[in-house]
This record gives C-alpha cells, structure tokens and sequence, in this order.
C-alpha cells in the first residue's frame, strides 16, 4: 500500500528564482574604451666632431709658421743622408735647392742648441702664438730631440769596413729617410691646415703642450 502510494505521487516541479544583483561587481562593468596613445616626435641631432685645426680655421701665417718649424730636424740631421744621396738621384736632385739654406744653418755655432732654444722658449711658451703653432714646433723639436739616439751610436761604434760599415750605412740611411719623410708630410699638412701627427712624436708633443 505504502509502494503505492509512492509511486502515484504527482513530483513536485523544480522552480528556480533569479537573483538580480543590486550592485554588480566592478570587474563585470567594466567598459574597455579605446585608447589613444600619443608619442612625441624625436629630434635626432647629430654633431659632427670636426678637427678645431681644420683648413677654413687655421690663419695662413700659422701654416707657414707652422711648415718651416720642420726643417730644423732635416737641417740639423742632414748628415745621415751622405749615402742616400750620393746613390740615388731623385733624392739628390729634391735636396739640391736646399742646400744653401743647409750651409748657413751649418755655419751658425751651436746651431742645434740655439735654434732649440729659441723655438721652444719664443715660440712653444709663448701664449700669443696658436695652439696650432705651438704643436708643430713641439714635434719638430721633439723630432730633433730623438736625433741624440742615432749620434751617440755613431760616434761610440765607428767601424771601418765588413758588417759593421754595413750597419751603420743602414742606420744612417733610415734616420735620413725618416727625416725626410716627416719633413714632407709635416711640410705639405701644415700648408693645407692639416695637424700632421707624427708617429711616437705626436704623443709626446701633446703631454708637453
């Protein structure tokens, strides 16, 4: 009777009640909204690091100041071409103009010394002159500075013949070359308003000045 029962029971229908929520969660109203980003215009700037010593700033007495500093080395050291020139004759023929210019400085006692002096004191001290000046006569002084190395060589090791005369005709042929090298590269920079840097001369230069 009881199973019955049971089973003739009508079931009761399930009904669902939705809950409106008063005040939504902020995450559930949130709007996207477009957004605009802005950036602003870059500026690109570039400075050129051009040489202080150029051509267009450098005055013309400077330059020519500046070239003739360097034949005080050549001038001074000339005698280590006595075999370069007496062999090979396009060096003696770019020499030959300069050859009285090389006996008058020769015929001035303490030629070296004094022309040393006056260059560093007069002109390398000397405020009034430019820096452009004063570095190119740093390094022709410095150049004829290094001429004590090669000299005391020479006359400490003075052989007559073999390997030895060998030796020394190779030594004095090098600082020759090197002299005359420098004097053409510093000769023509400073006459264009170049800043010729000599090698191991240049930095030296610039740790005195």
């Amino acid at each position: 009777m009881a199973m019955t029962n049971l089973l003739s029971t009508t079931p009761t229908p399930l009904t669902f009640s939705l809950i409106y929520l008063k005040h939504p969660s902020p995450l559930l109203s949130l709007s996207t909204k477009p957004r605009t980003l802005t950036r602003k215009p870059r500026t690109l700037t570039v400075q050129s690091k051009g040489n202080k010593n150029d051509d267009s700033q450098t005055d013309p007495a400077d330059r020519l100041i500046s070239a003739v500093t360097y034949f005080f080395p050549f001038f001074d050291g000339i005698q280590y071409g006595k075999y370069v020139i007496t062999q090979f004759t396009p060096i003696q023929t770019l020499v030959q103009p300069l050859i009285p210019s090389i006996r008058a400085f020769n015929s001035i006692p303490f030629n070296g010394f004094l022309v040393f002096i006056t260059l560093y004191f007069v002109v390398v001290r000397n405020p009034n002159f430019s820096r452009y000046v004063r570095f190119n006569t740093m390094q022709a002084i410095i150049l004829d500075t290094l001429l004590i190395i090669p000299d005391l060589v020479v006359r400490g090791f003075n052989p007559k013949d073999g390997i030895g005369l060998d030796f020394m005709m190779s030594l004095d042929s090098t600082v020759f070359l090197y002299l005359l090298v420098c004097l053409v590269y510093g000769f023509g920079s400073c006459l264009f308003g170049q800043v010729p840097r000599l090698p191991i001369v240049a930095d030296a230069a610039e740790q005195v000045m």
